[in-house]
């Protein structure tokens, strides 16, 4: 591999990788849940920090072991094979192909604004249960494009990952400052000052009536838990820059960089959106209203909470402005998850864990095979329908594994006190320690509140087992 990446490159992949549609839709149901403006805001405090602590924990790990495969990696230098494995096999079924499914659907459906053709009622086919929608077809086309993109070599898609990261990252700021600017004098700022701290959940009834209930302790933390899914999804995927860790110029220095400055740039965005948010609409509402303030931040319409704040500022031109502003996101956002996924399939199939072929390299120097692969079951997912409930169980798995790779940062000072360590976690150990104990703690909140959606990420954990045994026996024969 060629290493073609300098910490600029590195950032936006971070930045640009966890930047998707997620910050303009998922403080609807946030609000939902907790209702408070500074609750809100509070969870979205929480998640930037707890994402803040993870990566900065994760730049010992990627200046200790700066080759392909990042995190796949860690986990089995600190543990054994069969702990890189499951993360890998978990990866591939469910964390990356389903976000880079999910992430191509919302595009095709923001696409679908501006362009009908593409809206999901238009069926190109349909035999019994299946069918193919023009959404669906574009999502798929999207995937395939920004593969063929990849396939040419990492310095073209280096180029499209800066391109459209710096876009959108001007657009969301732009958007924030023009939202902070309209929102100093409405009565939706007031409003919500009025009820900064008064907590409770909102739930709509089968016959359209409103019931809520207010929060407090024990009741307060786990719906504080069960919202932070959103957030940290939206805050997700930060780490696939130790995934291309072997394409990285000095990766001792800027992968660990590159952590910081991403998620921290991230992490500012979303709390000031979030800010321009609650100056623009009140956070309650109503489900049936008529208007963008009446339907507040709780019931915005198809919880498009950005649309709905963008409104409030450019009038009837807000829906085409946010329609293009998501897929400039989406577009950018899926280029790194692509550009980043297929390197850790690389790895594995390496250490003989993995389809062989996705150990090779093409004519470019890129993992073809790996990346020809990982569009083939994106695509597959994005006709499945199921993209929506892998999101779901990969929040779980994800902030399973984050535990389990910081905890190896202890692991490795013991067993291996004497390799290279160019950079230490900050805080160690106190900061690391901190991050395993919060993530634990809303790990456990989600298996209380969300059993169904916990239990099924971690069965496909569990189902990695058997698996790799599989794998293995058959890559000794």
């Amino acid at each position: 591999m060629k290493r073609e990446l300098g910490l600029l490159d590195s950032t936006m992949i971070v930045a640009g990788s966890m930047i998707g549609s997620g910050i303009f839709l998922v403080s609807s149901d946030i609000a939902r849940q907790v209702g408070s403006p500074g609750v809100i805001l509070l969870i979205w405090l929480i998640t930037g920090v707890i994402t803040l602590i993870a990566a900065l924990s994760y730049g010992e790990l990627a200046g200790m072991m700066p080759q392909a495969g990042g995190q796949y990696v860690y986990l089995k230098e600190a543990y054994n094979p069969m702990i890189g494995f499951l993360f890998g096999w978990t990866v591939f079924t469910v964390i990356q192909t389903g976000i880079i499914a999910a992430v191509a659907i919302a595009f095709a459906k923001y696409t679908a604004e501006i362009i009908p053709f593409f809206d999901q009622k238009n069926i190109l086919f349909s035999l019994g249960d299946f069918g193919l929608n023009h959404t669906q077809l574009l999502a798929i086309i999207m995937i395939c494009f920004l593969t063929f993109i990849n396939l040419q070599g990492v310095k073209s898609a280096k180029l499209v990952q800066t391109i459209f990261t710096i876009a959108k990252l001007l657009a969301l700021l732009g958007l924030i400052i023009a939202g902070i600017y309209v929102g100093l004098n409405s009565e939706a700022f007031f409003s919500n000052l009025d009820n900064f701290w008064a907590p409770y959940q909102t739930k709509v009834n089968e016959d359209g009536t409103i019931s809520t209930e207010l929060l407090g302790g024990v009741l307060l933390f786990g719906a504080m838990g069960a919202a932070m899914v959103g957030s940290l999804f939206s805050s997700d995927t930060w780490n696939n820059i130790t995934y291309i860790a072997g394409e990285v110029k000095n990766p001792e220095k800027n992968i660990p960089l590159s952590l910081l400055f991403g998620t921290l740039i991230v992490t500012i965005l979303y709390i000031l959106a979030n800010v321009a948010y609650l100056m623009l609409l009140p956070v309650s509402g109503l489900p049936d209203g008529a208007t963008v303030l009446e339907r507040g931040i709780m019931f915005a319409l198809q919880d498009r909470v950005g649309t709905a704040a963008a409104s409030v500022i450019f009038g009837s031109a807000a829906a085409a402005i946010m329609a293009l502003l998501i897929m400039v996101s989406t577009f950018g956002c899926n280029n790194g998850l692509i550009l980043s996924g297929a390197r850790l399939y690389y790895a594995m199939a390496q250490d003989g864990v993995f389809f062989k072929k996705a150990a090779t390299l093409n004519k470019k120097d890129v993992p073809g095979f790996a990346l020809i692969l990982q569009a083939f079951w994106a695509a597959l997912l994005c006709l499945s329908g199921t993209y929506g409930q892998l999101l779901d169980y990969s929040v779980f798995s994800a902030l399973l594994f984050y535990i389990i790779t910081i905890a190896g940062i202890f692991v490795l000072r013991i067993k291996r006190p004497d390799w290279k360590r160019p950079y230490k976690a900050f805080g160690y150990p106190f900061l690391p320690a901190l991050y395993i104990l919060l993530a634990s703690a809303i790990c456990i909140d989600l298996l209380i509140y969300k059993p169904d959606t916990c239990g099924w990420g971690l069965a496909i954990v569990v189902l990695g087992i058997p698996v790799y045994y599989v794998w293995k026996y058959f890559d000794k024969k």
